[in-house]
């Protein structure tokens, strides 16, 4: 029936009229007790009628009896009655009409009940129903009509029901499932409980939500305002809203509408079937409810409360995750072993029938709370509730939880008992409503505050119980609020997780069943990657808190590590429990995972290899991920607290010092607190440390109270500051002295104890003036101290003889001031004392090292009872105390807390998956731990942490057993699935493992070599080592040889094929580790492998088409190896190697190569680098053949690797083999002839390659060939200078740097390093390239050309150091190729001096350095030289030029001046070999010369050049100052009667300076000096020849003597006699005077006619050139030397002498007469 809709009201007052009757029919209505009832129905009775006949009367099928009430409320008193009566059958009738009534909404009890004017009658109609029930003895059918009757009430949409009646029905039902004897019926009645609280729930749903939206608020309700709103709850605004609109239920949906006929014949029957047909439409919701519980009680096999979780989810909602979270629990399998205990059919009956108001007390306890909130006023606080459905919502859920804490009874607990059965009755309810929380319950801050006060505490309270049962629905309920209501739980979540479900894995004498379920529990939670990442954000990363998630990885480690057998669990029980842990451990890795893949970057298949749909990815990425929920499907609630990843990861580090220093102060507290402080997380101040002693609650309290009790200055003050934070206001003396010890230990000296009572006791009495019970300070003191030993007295088992009451107040006797304190204050201290010791707070760090020290067998000793005893109330405390704690949850929302997640727990992992993989032989173990090994990889990946990566791929390489030491004996199918894990880690990962491919390439290689073993074709490999049987091989074969393992090899194959989805760096990577394995399979010393060689050949052709970026740095890798593969000492390997490279090159140059590119040298590279490293000609020869191949089929699209071919030709060309030489030059000459246009920038490769034809010995037909092509490079570059064009003009011309100088460096280096014929040839075609070509040269090229030049002669400086090595050879180069080069060199000078001017120094250093070697042609080589240098050039030499010119010839005068001629003696073993002969004749010594030393000997030798060099100066002095043959003309010419004046002769006199012909005066006459005074040295002369100097006759400067005075005389003469230097003829007087008078003089002196004879023409000359002088001249000069020409008169001269002077005589006539007129 419709909600606004009224029924016909003939058809209800035909139905009251059949339910008075019906009543009234019973037998049992004639009893007395039934008086009551009969006379009110009959009365009603009578009212009915009449009203019908008035209806038909007036037609009116609406008629009420009063205004604002209807008919039922009106007729509501006999039923009243009727349920109040002892007869069943009319308490029952009265029942289903007050049912029906309510059903049809006629009964809505709004009104005030006529009998009680503080109530609605809705609540007496609820009061009515449920006083029919009266516990035990109570009428089957009676219960399920009272069912019936509350279900209809609750979930009608016409009456309302709230606070009182509400609770009451809730009551009624709840009694009823507990006290029936029939088992349908209790199971109705649960089933009904669980539909009201859905009822009840929704509702308030529903209308807060509404009320919110009207609102457009509701943060000041605590409720947070989102859009999920309006998801969950559906509103249609359209509607009118009716008295209690709502979702509606089951119950009014299946009522239709009555319709009201206007037909006035219509019978009165029919519309009773119609009233009919409504009534049993109404019975739908409570027929269902009855079939289902009759089939829960049918099922034999299933729990109780496994079985109801079909009626917990009659009402879903849209929370599916809530749904599935809270009751996979129940729904999943018991463990193994365990054994269900059913719950009997009936339960005992009771004798006391109010038996049922004492099983409910807190629903009495409710209802009585809330009457009188109702009826005084006093405590109504409305402001809390924004609708009454949510003030019920409050009360049944705070009801159900005080349910659940009821005590239960001392003793063994029944299962079956009443209190076990209703604890667990409302802890089902709980889970019910849990379930179903929609998102106000969720959010809202009043169930938020309730949850924590009541709900928390009940199911701390129930989580230690003994009762399997209660046991497993209390962790259902926890895991509800863990996954909906984290954000208000924090600190609840901790407890719960800390000391309670922890605690129990963790206890050895918990039983087996607990920890199942609590294992269980886990495996929900460790499968929520959410709950886990906040797990670790609000726990791991809080400075107060302990490290929730370290600890629970850290527990399920062990049990899934397996070895729980001392727990006293048998094989299977720590079979199901390990399993269980390895499924939590692998779903936390898989939450990591899940958490941040947004950060995975999967890599790109290749088309062939995609999978058809995303699920197939999936699989791929992940097998068994069932488990695994997604971020998004989770209630992440906003929190206040940012989820910031660093700030986090900073605190978790701050964590793990304050952690460590906390360590530390346990163990030595001084220590800790120095090490706190010294990272900055302590102050300094006593304070900073007293509060860390009141917050921290890890501290060992043991060592705080040590540590408080010190009587160190700094410790005192911290005790102070201790005491001093502790508030004793208002407090009673017991309880503070009790707030003060909680804190510590007291320690165990008396003086100790004495420092810190004194203390408390001044607090004390400064925080309480007010109390005049204490005289001073002293006396809490002393009452402190007196309660200390009360309490130890009292409660000391070893104390036998305990203190009385009476004795405690005689030793408190006189303390307050010589007065005694109250008896009944002493006597109070006393009582509380006895009932309740003083106890320290649980030390947590003190307790775990006892443990530790005393082991797991101790504990065991201690019952399951007691260890959840203790459980429990430390969990209580723990829970009381959390609830006064304000915290802020953060939900995580960033996937980088994922990281420092891994590193805290990546070890624990690694331990329990290797020690499982190793020791289990399970295959559902193994794959979980394989499974493990793939997420942890998988997210070591993602972020990055290669330490972890590479620890975990290591392991799992290892677990292959691929190792030839082992022989493969080992293989099991455990490890081909860890191979197979490898595989599919190398295919989903592969951009991330870096260096961790070697490993798994190792084990890929590893496998190869295992199949060949198994197919026999490798057993060679393993005969020296393993001595590998028959037995093995036929064993690999049937473990590699199956159809699955087969496809092992294909997934191996796409490793390699799959290559190209690699991305830049990961290929890298892949490659690097490729090439390590290849070269550990080549460096094999039993035999070698290529399978990694082959491999790195095919990935190489796999990834060619990546761009060149991405293949260079392949290459890098590749080449490298190939380039050691290459020079292999195995010939096969190289073989492989050079052909594979061949392969790839061909492939390669096939595409082609831009200009300006390079990586075409790079990838020919290895062929040079094996060319020049392997000694094997076979190798050698087939790397040219190979060259020569590509040049024959790929020379057109060769570019930049034609530098790389030149590179391999040039090595060859060095070989002694004829045929690699050949084929090399072969190839090179038909590059040349077809493809020279084409080399490009590889030129001076080329010319650079032809050089080195050139300059190998063995094939001088292929040296001068070489020399043709060189000079053909020469001419190309002169035709085709565009070839060289460069875009860059700033720089060297293109032409010059690519073209010309290759061509003539090169050049130099054959002269430099080739035979005579062919450096000689080298040496002209360079020079007829310069000379041909040199006009086109720049001045900046000339001077690059002539450093090449210098290396011809640069190249003897070098043999310099060696000279004795090279004697030989230095002897030939300089009297062949330096003499030509030298002239040559002079020749190009000349004819290029405009441009080489700048050069002239550094030519003439060269001219200077050849005349200073010791070989004469050589010396006379670079005189020749230098004067044909200067007479073909000097006319163009600038005054600088012509300095450098005469400094020239200055210097070589000085170096090569021997002046050793005028000192040299014999050594003194010449001198022993004298003294020999002494005896001999004098005939002897003075004929026979005497052999000297070698040195000797060399010295000589450079002393005879010198003096020849010197000679060769002053003939060159005397050409380049007068032209060659000019002087000599000239001095034969002379006649002082012909020549009056001289004419102006040819030669380079007219570009010298006078200072410049003064210095090379200068240097004639020390040449002079020189030369006459070694002449005059007739002793050392002949000392000289007797040692071998200089032939068979005294050695003589003769030449030298007379020449070089000669040549100065000319220059002084030509001085003297130029009329443009008549400014230099005073200081050319002086000169002359002295030279002519010293000539004359020594003349005179001699005697030797030899010497007469030559120095005779220097005299004639002399005397020639005075005459030609002009009179005064000749005057002044005659007057110098007159005396010295007379003297030579008398002398015996030469006849030309003689003419010569009497011409001078007549020549002197007149001026000597001028001079003496007296004569």
């Amino acid at each position: 029936m419709g909600a606004n809709s009224k029924p016909n009201s003939r058809v209800f007052m035909m139905f009251l009229q059949r339910a008075l009757e019906k009543i009234l029919s019973d037998k049992e209505i004639r009893k007395g007790y039934n008086a009551e009832v009969k006379e009110s129905c009959e009365t009603y009775l009578e009212r009915v009628k009449k009203v019908t006949e008035e209806m038909k009367e007036s037609r009116d099928s609406h008629v009420l009896p009063e205004a604002g009430v209807l008919l039922a409320d009106y007729y509501f008193k006999p039923f009243q009655l009727a349920c109040r009566s002892r007869t069943p059958r009319i308490v029952s009738t009265s029942l289903d009409c007050l049912q029906k009534l309510i059903a049809y909404g006629q009964l809505v009890g709004s009104s005030v009940d006529p009998d009680n004017k503080n109530k609605k009658l809705i609540e007496t109609v609820i009061e009515t129903i449920c006083e029919a029930f009266h516990g035990v003895n109570t009428d089957p059918d009676v219960e399920l009509q009272i069912i019936k009757a509350l279900l209809t009430a609750v979930t009608s949409q016409t009456c309302e029901i709230h606070d009182i009646a509400l609770l009451m029905a809730i009551r009624c039902c709840y009694n009823i499932n507990l006290f029936t004897k029939n088992q349908v019926n209790s199971a109705t009645a649960k089933a009904t409980l669980t539909q009201m609280l859905s009822v009840c729930f929704s509702q308030m749903e529903y209308h807060s939500a509404h009320t919110l939206k009207k609102t457009g608020g509701g943060a000041e309700n605590g409720v947070k305002t989102s859009e999920k709103v309006e998801e969950e709850e559906e509103y249609r605004e359209d509607e009118p809203i009716t008295p209690r609109e709502g979702p509606t239920t089951p119950t009014n949906d299946s009522l239709p509408e009555v319709a009201v006929t206007a037909d006035e014949k219509a019978s009165v029957d029919a519309d009773v079937r119609d009233g009919e047909d409504v009534y049993a439409v109404s019975e739908g919701l409570v027929s269902e409810i009855i079939e289902n519980a009759l089939s829960v009680v049918e099922s034999e096999d299933t729990p109780m409360y496994t079985g109801d979780e079909s009626m917990f989810n009659i009402t879903q909602t849209d929370d599916k995750s809530s749904e599935r979270d809270g009751s996979e629990l129940q729904s999943e399998s018991h463990p193994p072993d365990s054994k269900d205990e059913e719950e009997e059919s009936g339960v005992q009956e009771s004798t006391d029938n109010n038996a049922n108001l004492a099983s409910a007390n807190d629903i009495n306890q409710s209802i009585k709370e809330k009457k009188l909130v109702n009826g005084t006023g006093e405590k109504k606080k409305t402001s809390k509730y924004d609708n009454p459905y949510m003030k019920d919502a409050y009360l049944v859920l705070r009801t159900l939880c005080r349910m659940t804490m009821q005590p239960l009874p001392e003793g063994p607990i029944d299962p079956r008992s009443h209190e076990m059965r209703s604890k667990k009755l409302a802890l089902q309810l709980l889970l019910s409503v849990m379930q179903n929380a929609g998102l106000v319950l969720k959010t809202h801050s009043l169930y938020a505050q309730l949850i924590k006060q009541f709900l928390c505490v009940a199911v701390s309270k129930n989580g230690v119980s003994p009762d399997p049962g209660i046991f497993e629905i209390s962790l259902s309920i926890f895991l509800i609020l863990i996954s909906n209501f984290k954000v208000h739980l924090k600190m609840q979540i901790e407890v719960f997780l800390k000391d309670i479900f922890l605690s129990i894995l963790e206890s050895p004498s918990s039983t087996f069943q607990h920890k199942w379920f609590v294992m269980r529990a886990l495996a929900k939670i460790c499968a929520d990657p959410q709950i886990i990442v906040d797990i670790y954000l609000n726990y791991d990363c809080d400075m107060s808190l302990d490290n929730i998630f370290e600890r629970l990885v850290n527990v399920i480690s062990r049990i899934a590590q397996g070895h729980l057998l001392e727990w006293g669990l048998n094989p299977q029980q720590e079979h199901s429990l390990q399993h269980k842990g390895m499924e939590c451990l692998v779903s936390i890795l898989k939450c990591l995972v899940e958490w941040s893949k947004d950060m995975y970057k999967r890599p790109e298949l290749p088309s062939s290899d995609k999978p058809d749909d995303d699920k197939q990815e999936e699989d791929v990425t992940l097998n068994k991920s069932g488990l695994l929920v997604r971020s998004g499907s989770m209630s992440s609630l906003a929190s206040g607290l940012t989820d910031d990843p660093e700030e986090f990861e900073h605190i978790k580090k701050q964590k793990s010092i304050l952690e460590q220093g906390i360590e530390k102060f346990n163990q030595k507290p001084k220590k800790g607190i120095q090490f706190l402080q010294e990272a900055g997380l302590l102050g300094t101040s006593p304070g900073d440390v007293a509060k860390l002693f009141h917050t921290d609650e890890r501290l060992s309290k043991t060592r705080i109270g040590e540590m408080l009790g010190d009587e160190a200055e700094f410790c005192k003050e911290i005790m102070y500051a201790y005491v001093d934070q502790l508030e004793f206001t208002d407090l009673d003396f017991v309880k503070a002295l009790r707030v003060f010890l909680a804190g510590f230990r007291l320690p165990g000296e008396a003086q100790k104890i004495d420092r810190l009572m004194l203390k408390f006791a001044q607090r004390y009495y400064e925080d309480n003036p007010q109390m005049d019970i204490f005289a001073s300070a002293d006396t809490c003191y002393v009452l402190a101290y007196s309660i200390i030993m009360l309490t130890t007295d009292l409660h000391n088992d070893q104390v036998r003889n305990k203190i009385t009451k009476q004795g405690y107040i005689r030793m408190n006797a006189g303390i307050n001031d010589n007065k005694d304190l109250p008896q009944d204050f002493l006597e109070a201290i006393y009582d509380e004392i006895a009932t309740n010791e003083i106890k320290m707070k649980y030390d947590k760090a003190e307790l775990q090292r006892v443990n530790q020290s005393r082991g797991a067998d101790v504990a065991k000793k201690s019952t399951y009872s007691e260890t959840m005893m203790n459980l429990g109330r430390n969990a209580l405390s723990m829970m009381e105390g959390a609830c006064k704690k304000e915290t802020i949850f953060t939900s995580a929302s960033h996937a980088s807390h994922v990281r420092p997640m891994l590193m805290l727990t990546w070890t624990p992992f690694l331990a329990v998956f290797s020690i499982t993989l190793q020791d289990s032989n399970d295959d559902e173990l193994v794959m979980m731990c394989l499974d493990g090994f793939r997420c942890a990889v998988r997210v070591s990946c993602i972020f990055n942490t290669g330490l972890v990566r590479s620890a975990y791929i290591q392991s799992l390489a290892r677990f292959t057993m691929l190792n030839v030491n082992s022989g493969f004996s080992e293989i099991k199918p455990k490890n081909l699935e860890t191979i197979k894990t490898l595989i599919a880690i190398a295919f989903t990962d592969c951009n991330y493992l870096e260096d961790s491919w070697y490993d798994i390439l190792k084990v890929i290689s590893q496998l190869e070599l295992a199949q060949l073993i198994g197919t026999g074709v490798k057993t060679k490999f393993l005969e020296k080592e393993t001595m590998m049987d028959k037995k093995l091989v036929s064993t690999l074969q049937q473990t590699l040889g199956n159809s699955a393992n087969q496809n092992v090899i294909v997934a191996v194959d796409r490793i390699f094929t799959g290559s190209p989805r690699l991305d830049g760096n990961a290929i890298v990577h892949f490659v690097t580790a490729l090439c390590n394995v290849s070269t550990e399979e080549l460096n094999n010393p039993v035999s070698a492998r290529m399978f990694s060689l082959q491999k790195i050949v095919e990935i190489s052709y796999y990834n060619m088409g990546r761009i060149r970026y991405e293949w260079t740095k392949i290459w890098n890798v590749i080449g490298d190896h190939f380039n050691r593969v290459g020079c292999s000492k195995n010939e096969d390997v190289a073989v492989f190697a050079v052909d594979s490279l061949r392969q790839l090159s061909m492939k390669f140059l096939e595409k082609g190569e831009l200009p300006n590119f390079r990586f075409q040298k790079d990838f020919l590279r290895p062929f040079e680098y094996i060319m020049k490293n392997n000694d094997s000609s076979v190798i050698r020869d087939m790397v040219v053949r190979c060259i020569a191949q590509m040049v024959n089929s790929q020379a057109r699209n060769i570019r930049s690797g034609w530098n790389n071919i030149f590179s391999v030709f040039h090595i060859a060309a060095a070989d002694r083999d004829q045929a690699i030489v050949e084929l090399a030059f072969q190839t090179t000459a038909s590059i040349f002839d077809q493809y020279f246009s084409a080399i490009g920038d590889s030129f001076q490769d080329a010319v650079k390659c032809l050089s080195e034809f050139a300059c190998n010995a063995a094939f001088p037909d292929t040296s001068m060939e070489a020399i043709r092509f060189i000079r053909r490079c020469a001419k190309y570059v002169a035709d085709n200078p565009e070839h060289f064009s460069g875009d860059d003009d700033t720089n060297q011309e293109p032409i010059w740097v690519k073209g010309w100088f290759p061509v003539l460096f090169d050049l130099s280096c054959i002269i430099i390093r080739c035979k005579l014929d062919v450096r000689t040839r080298a040496l002209t075609v360079m020079f007829e390239i310069m000379k041909t070509y040199g006009h086109t040269y720049k001045e900046s090229w000339w001077k690059d050309l002539f450093q090449i030049v210098f290396r011809i002669f640069d190249y003897m400086k070098l043999t310099e150091q060696n000279y004795e090595q090279f004697r030989q050879q230095r002897k030939e180069w300089m009297t062949t190729t330096c003499n030509h080069a030298l002239y040559a060199v002079i020749d190009v000078f000349t004819q290029h001096y405009t441009i080489l001017a700048p050069l002239l120094t550094d030519l003439l250093n060269l001219i200077q350095w050849c005349v200073k070697q010791d070989n004469e042609q050589l010396a006379r080589s670079g005189m020749n030289c230098l004067e044909q240098l200067v007479i073909g050039t000097g006319h163009q030499f600038r005054e600088d030029c012509w300095a450098v010119i005469i400094d020239t010839i200055t210097q070589v005068y000085a170096s090569t001046l021997p002046a050793e001629l005028r000192n040299w003696k014999p050594s003194s073993e010449i001198l022993d070999q004298v003294s020999v002969h002494s005896d001999a004749s004098s005939d002897y010594i003075d004929n026979t010369q005497i052999s000297v030393s070698r040195q000797d000997r060399a010295l000589f030798q450079h002393l005879q050049i010198g003096c020849l060099v010197q000679a060769e100066i002053i003939q060159t002095i005397d050409n380049i100052v007068f032209f060659p043959a000019n002087s000599a003309k000239e001095d034969a010419h002379i006649d002082p009667f012909e020549f009056q004046s001289e004419s102006q002769s040819e030669g380079m006199f007219r570009y010298l300076s006078t200072a410049q012909l003064f210095q090379i005066v200068e240097c004639l006459f020390e040449s002079h000096k020189f030369a006459k005074g070694f002449n005059m040295d007739i002793d050392q002369r002949n000392i000289l020849w007797k040692y071998g100097f200089k032939g068979k006759t005294l050695p003589n400067l003769q030449k030298q003597e007379t020449n070089s005075l000669l040549c100065s005389l000319r220059i002084l003469y030509k001085i003297y006699c130029d009329e443009t230097r008549v400014d230099d003829w005073p200081k050319t007087e002086i000169y002359l005077h002295r030279c002519t008078v010293e000539s004359f003089e020594y003349y005179i002196m001699l005697e030797d006619d030899k010497r007469r004879s030559s120095w005779s023409k220097i005299v004639v000359l002399m005397i020639k050139k005075m005459m030609l002088l002009d009179h005064d001249r000749f005057v002044v000069l005659l007057a110098k030397c007159y005396d010295q020409i007379c003297n030579i008169l008398a002398q015996e001269n030469s006849r030309e002498l003689q003419i010569v002077l009497s011409k001078f005589f007549l020549r002197a006539k007149k001026p000597l007469f001028r001079l003496e007129p007296g004569a």
